[in-house]
């Protein structure tokens, strides 16, 4: 499968090169999307489009167990700071996360299996808006779930590119890989007056610092020191002048975790954060959006792309992944089937700083064969397990 995947890499690149150019954000990805569709439909593949607003579906084979393979599509809002001949030609969009070659690795995989005979069915999940998601706060796999995209599926898998290891390898581990992310937006209600008469107000700065405190509180003293979590605050605002105590201040923040159970416990205790507002003689308003579920690969299908990739690249190019909290909505499709993600060694040289979401990311182009062998061989082995 890995010469297969050579002898189309001028293709694969090609195409990962007209979508770098072209960036697409959140559900906007119509111009990635048309261009996917119609290239799966020239194989003869069976195509949705419109899945979960703008993704795509498409399917291969008949019968028996079904295994999906996700690639996300869309850019981030970001300034490319590069100049090579293929840059974004869209200013203040860039492909800086690497899903303009997972989409490219997906085509390439779609192009081998076109000629591959096997027994049961394998589905293509091309996805919209992996970095955002809508006025709901649903993701592009979410949307997608919603519409259908995992009914019948047996395994699910996916890659991301990693440009802080080498081509030419892999990091695959059974168990938590990414966190689930939930974000909350807070008010802390006070009574506002003149700067020169504090004892008059209910300060909501002085409320504020109380609820930090206990927010900062949460991770190191009210959960299980083993359990991984995180509460982040991202954004403070309040007051417009220097002489006048503002009546509100508002923040929004972020939380992290890998249990469910670990998830309702922060809830419950960025709550209980705010009412620290109460007892000081202010009020708060709290909301929670739901974010993506973590990551969890699942045993068996982890261990087959381990034994894949070592067959492919070596025991030594087999490498443990790294464990982050950091969020990515694959979990979504986890939910309703095992699978499993790997990351894929990408790094540039000369580029060995500038990872995922700099403006001057970039990757090795050598690396995308290797991607493109992965997920098919993994798609063929998981049909006969």
């Amino acid at each position: 499968m890995l010469k297969q995947a050579h002898a189309i890499s001028e293709e694969i690149i090609e195409w990962r090169r007209d979508f770098h150019m072209h960036p697409e954000l959140g559900f906007e990805v119509q111009r990635t999307a048309g261009i996917v569709a119609t290239e799966l439909e020239k194989m003869g593949y069976r195509v949705k489009r419109g899945v979960g607003k703008t993704g795509v579906v498409a399917d291969i084979g008949e019968g028996g167990k079904m295994v999906a393979i996700r690639a996300d599509m869309d850019a981030l809002p970001l300034q490319e700071l590069n100049d090579m001949e293929y840059a974004s030609k869209i200013d203040g969009k860039m492909h800086a996360c690497g899903h303009d070659s997972h989409t490219a690795m997906a085509l390439g995989v779609a192009q081998l299996l076109t000629k591959e005979k096997f027994d049961g069915r394998i589905r293509f999940l091309f996805q919209p808006s992996e970095e955002s998601a809508d006025e709901e706060g649903k993701s592009g796999a979410m949307r997608m779930v919603e519409d259908g995209a995992m009914n019948d599926v047996d395994y699910v898998i996916a890659q991301h590119i990693d440009p802080a290891q080498p081509v030419g390898t892999i990091s695959i581990s059974a168990g938590p890989s990414s966190g689930g992310v939930d974000s909350w937006f807070g008010v802390i209600e006070g009574k506002g007056g003149h700067g020169a008469y504090p004892h008059e107000t209910v300060d909501p700065f002085f409320l504020l610092a109380h609820v930090i405190f206990a927010l900062n509180s949460i991770v190191s003293r009210r959960l299980d020191p083993f359990a991984p979590a995180v509460v982040s605050i991202g954004s403070i605002n309040g007051g417009f002048t220097e002489n006048v105590i503002p009546q509100s201040v508002k923040l929004t923040g972020t939380l992290r975790y890998t249990d469910p159970a670990v998830q309702k416990k922060i809830h419950a205790e960025i709550k209980r954060a705010f009412e620290t507002a109460n007892a000081l003689g202010g009020s708060y308003e709290l909301k929670f959006e739901m974010g993506s579920l973590p990551m969890i690969n699942e045993e068996m299908v982890s261990a087959e792309i381990e034994k894949i990739g070592v067959g492919m690249l070596g025991r030594e190019n087999v490498k443990e992944l790294e464990k982050s909290l950091g969020a990515e909505d694959f979990g979504s499709f986890m939910e309703h089937a095992p699978g499993a993600m790997f990351t894929l060694g990408v790094q540039k040289t000369g580029h060995e700083g500038y990872l995922l979401h700099h403006p001057k990311f970039d990757l090795d182009e050598r690396a995308l064969p290797i991607g493109t062998a992965m997920l098919a061989e993994t798609a063929l082995k998981l049909l006969k397990e």
